[in-house]
């Protein structure tokens, strides 16, 4: 059963891998294996890739996580996701986070806010602007990416560490398939003996009482960044009204948004339809990134 459950998430993670071929490393440098924090022992790290011709200064972060699980894949290999946002001159930071069923949500969540801090606080070293970053995921990778962008905050002055002390706001959101209310998905901390949820999910069995503080949807407000959804209207695991729902809210507050939905497409992009999200979520990045005056 178990080693079914990864199986799973592993193609969760590889559905919103871009389809292209890897192209040589000469066009683009690889900073492995950045440290920006550590828990039990364990490294958590980015990977960057920045353009060798003409990089924008924008950098887009990526969320690795299916099932809210963070797989380490080579640079050499992962760059393939990417390749299109490199050709177009942004700098890509794949993001990994401490992964279930070791780390629950709360902890998950936290582990990309240091990151993205850490980030913001050192981007001058690689050529980054800190206003302009943008985050992208899919599945648990876009409920994380909406939870950054949708609950940041400004930072805390009294961190040790001086980079806890910066905003972890971004300036764009694109997700792929997001759950956005985990209302009604959290088990709480007795589930039942047999929970299919639980099983396939275990980095949900964490306090009911604190499903709201990591549901995008309760945050949306006014000053939210841009963000766009894309999902299939097909999906039998995170129900295209996942997408819907919070489209709605952010037309609500007047959050410049779109919604894209691909006909026919379940849980995960392929052939065309990755094509086509790849080719929204580049736009996206260029319209709300390259001339944006959004600050932290």
């Amino acid at each position: 059963m178990r080693k079914a459950i990864y199986s799973i998430l592993f193609v969760l993670i590889l559905a919103v891998s871009h389809a292209a071929q890897v192209r040589p490393a000469s066009n683009f440098d690889v900073t492995p294996d950045v440290v920006y924090g550590h828990k039990d022992g364990m490294a958590l790290t980015f990977d960057i890739f920045k353009p060798k011709a003409k990089p924008n200064g924008a950098a887009v972060i990526f969320i690795v996580s299916g099932g809210w699980v963070s797989r380490y894949t080579p640079p050499d290999e992962a760059v393939a996701r990417y390749q299109s946002l490199l050709d177009k001159g942004f700098t890509v930071i794949s993001l990994r986070h401490g992964g279930s069923p070791k780390y629950l949500i709360p902890e998950i969540v936290a582990d990309v806010r240091r990151g993205v801090r850490f980030i913001r606080y050192n981007a001058k070293r690689w050529g980054i602007d800190p206003n302009r970053l943008g985050v992208w995921g899919g599945s648990a990778g876009g409920h994380l990416s909406l939870m950054i962008g949708l609950a940041s905050d400004s930072g805390d002055a009294a961190a040790k560490e001086d980079f806890m002390k910066e905003s972890d706001r971004v300036q764009a959101v694109v997700a792929w398939f997001p759950p956005v209310d985990l209302r009604s998905l959290v088990r709480g901390l007795n589930p039942p003996a047999t929970d299919t949820v639980l099983d396939r999910y275990p980095a949900l069995n964490f306090e009911k009482e604190k499903a709201a503080d990591y549901s995008p949807i309760v945050f949306v407000t006014p000053d939210d960044p841009p963000t766009l959804l894309i999902h299939g209207d097909k999906d039998a695991l995170v129900n295209i009204s996942n997408s819907q729902v919070i489209f709605d809210a952010f037309k609500k507050n007047n959050v410049k948004t779109d919604f894209i939905t691909i006909p026919g497409a379940g849980h995960g992009f392929r052939g065309e339809d990755v094509k086509r999200a790849m080719a929204a979520t580049i736009s996206w990045f260029e319209q709300t990134l390259l001339n944006n005056g959004n600050k932290p």
